[in-house]
């Protein structure tokens, strides 16, 4: 992905015009005039810019009626067609008409034309006399009440950026589990079949449900969490679990996390009430592999102990490692809270926080800051004391902070990521 996808600004509005304009003659054309469109950018109306560089290479923009909304040109730079683009702007137009409660997204063609096969593979549906092509989205009406039911949401943007440090793992995903979703078409071109099952796995607090709940963020997908103590709400789990995927396949897209899964397909050893619930679990998941548009995101502390047949090809496409942050990712994390422009030895932090998962060294910052905090509560003002904590405050946090992670942990994910991990 060589461009960057944000909100229609004021200054976007020549360059804007140009790219509709310029490309009426190119199989990009719309029922909506030129001056309709203007119109719709000069009133706010929901639009998303594509930028290559600081060059507008696309556009996508939209006007509401009620609960309805209208598609009103996606508008391509010529250099940039059959790239993915058409798609990554639909579906950021979309976040943005979901917010605003839309629940119908309409577009409609003068003529058949190729964009036709890209709304077709994003979920819009032709109906019949015209070149009319709708999506129901599940932001509102029945498949809102079908989220609602199950305890899911729409997360806020950005927690995909807001990652700190985790390059290889967060690479690693978005490669094989994100970018492929993103784009479905350009992928298909290579033969690369996105993923619909992935088992993420690794010692407590390395981050596995921050991965999941980005990775929905970033799809622009409900993210919907699966918790054993709901699902036993049913009567029993294995009913539990039954009701939760009938109700999940209602939705058109969805990404659903299920954590410490292992306490739902344990290893199948004698008699046991969980054969079960383990056995409706393998059941249930080839029927929602058919969706086009989900992700299974199972999370465990404790690969080992999962049933073998449980994580086999077929089920789960990846099986990936999240282990605890190397230097260059706790200076990345340390980073986020020691703030630009301190004078904070990172060196020394980092140095300090070996084997440390993102949620310890998150807990010995607030630490610190609580202490520069109550420091300057005793001073009452009586002294001018530098904002912040300081190098000595994290030090002592550091200290203090009892490590989730042991030495025999690290120990037993080495030799799990030999004899699970598939990437």
């Amino acid at each position: 992905m060589n461009w960057l996808i944000h909100d229609y600004r004021e200054d976007d509005l020549a360059a804007v015009v140009h790219l509709i304009d310029s490309t009426a003659e190119l199989g990009q054309e719309s029922v909506f005039s030129l001056a309709e469109c203007i119109a719709a950018l000069t009133e706010r109306r929901p639009a998303v810019v594509a930028v290559h560089g600081s060059v507008p290479i696309g556009a996508a923009l939209a006007q509401l009626g009620g609960d309805r909304a209208w598609v009103m040109r996606i508008a391509i730079h010529p250099a940039w067609r059959g790239r993915g683009l058409a798609s990554a702007l639909l579906r950021e137009l979309e976040r943005r008409l979901v917010a605003a409660r839309v629940r119908r997204i309409a577009y409609v063609l003068p003529q058949e034309e190729l964009l036709g096969d890209g709304l077709a593979n994003a979920g819009y549906v032709r109906r019949p006399a015209v070149a009319y092509f709708e999506k129901t989205e599940p932001g509102s009406g029945g498949s809102a009440d079908v989220l609602a039911d199950l305890g899911g949401r729409l997360l806020p943007e950005g927690l995909w950026d807001g990652v700190a440090g985790m390059t290889t793992e967060k690479t690693l995903i978005e490669r094989r589990v994100v970018l492929p979703l993103a784009e479905p078409e350009r992928a298909a071109r290579h033969g690369v079949r996105p993923p619909r099952a992935i088992a993420l796995f690794g010692p407590p607090g390395t981050g596995k449900t921050t991965f999941a709940r980005a990775v929905a963020s970033r799809l622009g997908w409900p993210f919907v969490e699966l918790l054993p103590s709901r699902l036993a709400d049913e009567g029993s789990l294995a009913a539990g679990l039954r009701e939760a995927f009938a109700r999940i396949a209602e939705l058109e897209r969805v990404l659903v996390f299920m954590d410490e899964v292992e306490e739902l397909a344990p290893v199948r050893t004698g008699a046991s009430a969980m054969h079960g619930v383990t056995n409706e679990l393998l059941k249930l998941i080839p029927g929602f592999r058919e969706g086009d548009e989900r992700l299974l995101v199972c999370a465990t502390n404790s690969v080992r102990s999962l049933d073998p047949a449980f994580l086999r090809h077929g089920r789960f496409d990846y099986v990936i490692p999240i282990g605890t942050p190397d230097e260059a990712a706790r200076h990345a994390i340390w980073s986020r809270y020691t703030g630009p422009g301190t004078e904070v030895d990172l060196a020394a932090l980092v140095a300090a926080s070996e084997l440390f998962t993102p949620a310890d060294i998150e807990h010995a910052a607030r630490a610190a800051a609580q202490a520069a905090f109550e420091r300057d509560l005793a001073a009452d003002g009586a002294e001018q004391l530098p904002a912040g904590a300081g190098t000595g405050d994290f030090l002592t946090a550091i200290a203090q902070c009892r490590r989730t992670v042991t030495g025999e942990m690290v120990e037993e994910f080495t030799a799990d990521i030999a004899t699970h991990a598939r990437v």
